[in-house]
């Protein structure tokens, strides 16, 4: 019960100015309205001195409301404040549940307006007012914010700020997701954050984990989405709330970035990158492979790189010696292969993730380029390139000395080395023959020149860069000579 007041006096008539003032936010409403003569008002007088920039919807007849107000009489006294009870006015509009003269000024009204209302008496409690806190015949002023609207007839809103160009899979009944959000009241105020724990929110779409308004709310987005939903209390917390941050017949709003999706049957996902032309030999359980990787999270995050280590992954493949979804995501591969491997938690790192990089219920995705692999079992391969001459009436056998050429590299063709790479040079041989031929010198007798030659090229070059310089070429004389004159 309100503690009684004084009865107020006559409502003085407002300032002929200050009621066109007010009149003129009300055109075209014909909300209020005085008598020609300025004898008292015939309706409410509305005063709209803070209007939002945004407004997707003004109330209705018939809307559910929350809004706090102050009362007050003509001369400023106060009789009644919803901010004093620190409790909104939760109510349906239109249906006589509030004095006309309110039911009138809320309509068209957007959330977070503020409003003055003129009710005059005959809107408001007449001449009968309320025994003990408003007189007979009292002109009530009212300053209005609304916080909160919505009707019955209302659904789940859904509007998409962000969709990624690329859309692998979107969200169904019984996915399990990851995602961000803030959750505010619809006139902006925070309740909730998954950003401020410093994680993301982690549960299954549709069943029963979540607010009904949600789960709606979610289906069909895709990974690195962002939506804002807003849901009507009764698909949210009803006329509970829930604790002291949301308040009863509340509508919620949340900004959310869907992480990732998997669902518990998922299985690995191969997607072929680039196929090598003449794939000869696929890759089995017992092979031992070297492959380079980049892995990211479903949102793009790299969490980890073998080329950062400028290093290959070397592995045995369906040994357990990885994660479940790589050894079955590499069976299957081609030497020089570029594919993308789409792993599910439960073959990856499953609840717990791991180390700072991997949360748990994580999808991972690796882009892989296989370098090559073998067997322990697999024997020496032998491919000859070009026939053997005609004349070749011999082969080499056990204990034969050899002499050939050879390029060396590895199964994705990189070059290691080459015997061309350490021949003697075109230039030292022509040199050297043309000294035998004017009789500067000559080759020992009974041996193949060509490796006379050879040998004498790697012993002048003394630095092994492939070169013999002016200085390297010297007689062993000269060089003893100069020796002694040094120590001289």
């Amino acid at each position: 019960m309100f503690p009684e007041g004084p009865r107020s006096h006559t409502p003085r008539r407002l300032p002929l100015l200050h009621l066109l003032l007010l009149l003129l936010h009300n055109v075209g409403r014909g909300l209020g309205r005085a008598s020609p003569a300025g004898g008292p008002l015939e309706d409410v007088v509305i005063e709209r001195y803070h209007i939002p920039r945004a407004c997707p919807r003004e109330v209705q007849m018939g809307d559910f409301v929350r809004y706090h107000y102050n009362g007050t009489f003509e001369d400023g006294k106060k009789f009644d404040s919803s901010y004093d009870r620190s409790t909104l006015v939760a109510i349906v509009v239109g249906v006589g549940r509030l004095i006309t003269g309110m039911d009138r000024g809320l309509m068209g009204m957007c959330v977070n307006e503020r409003r003055r209302l003129v009710v005059p008496p005959h809107l408001g409690y007449g001449s009968i007012g309320v025994a003990g806190l408003i007189p007979p015949d009292a002109t009530l002023y009212f300053d209005v914010v609304l916080l909160d609207v919505w009707n019955k007839a209302d659904t789940v809103q859904v509007s998409t700020l962000l969709r990624p160009p690329h859309c692998p899979r979107m969200v169904q009944d019984s996915d399990f997701v990851r995602y961000h959000y803030n959750g505010t009241l619809l006139d902006g105020t925070a309740f909730d954050s998954s950003y401020s724990r410093g994680g993301t929110y982690d549960t299954y779409v549709g069943s029963g984990w979540l607010i009904k308004g949600m789960d709606q709310g979610l289906l069909s987005m895709c990974p690195g989405e962002r939506r804002k939903i807003i849901i009507p209390p009764f698909l949210a917390y009803g006329e509970k709330g829930y604790g002291t941050v949301i308040p009863p017949q509340a509508s919620l709003v949340f900004h959310v970035l869907l992480v990732d999706l998997h669902n518990p049957k998922d299985t690995v996902q191969l997607e072929t990158l680039e196929q090598p032309p003449g794939c000869v030999r696929r890759a089995e359980a017992g092979d031992f492979m070297r492959y380079h990787y980049n892995g990211s999270l479903m949102d793009g995050t790299l969490f980890d790189s073998s080329y950062s280590r400028n290093h290959t992954y070397n592995t045995y493949v369906g040994k357990g010696y990885i994660i479940s979804g790589m050894d079955q995501g590499l069976q299957g591969s081609c030497m020089g292969e570029r594919r993308r491997i789409t792993i599910p938690p439960h073959l990856a790192y499953g609840e717990n993730g791991t180390g700072d990089k991997i949360p748990g219920s994580a999808v991972l995705i690796f882009d892989v380029h296989v370098i090559d692999f073998h067997n322990p079992a697999d024997p020496v391969e032998i491919q000859t390139l070009s026939p053997a001459p005609e004349a070749c009436n011999e082969t080499s056998k056990l204990g034969d000395f050899v002499r050939y050429h050879y390029n060396c590299s590895l199964l994705d063709g990189t070059k290691l080395f080459s015997s061309h790479d350490y021949g003697v040079p075109q230039e030292f041989a022509t040199f050297i023959k043309a000294q035998v031929k004017e009789g500067k010198g000559r080759l020992m007798p009974g041996q193949d020149p060509e490796k006379t030659i050879g040998d004498m090229f790697q012993n002048q070059d003394r630095n092994l860069d492939g070169k013999v310089t002016a200085e390297e070429l010297k007689l062993k004389s000269d060089e003893d000579r100069e020796r002694v004159h040094e120590e001289l």
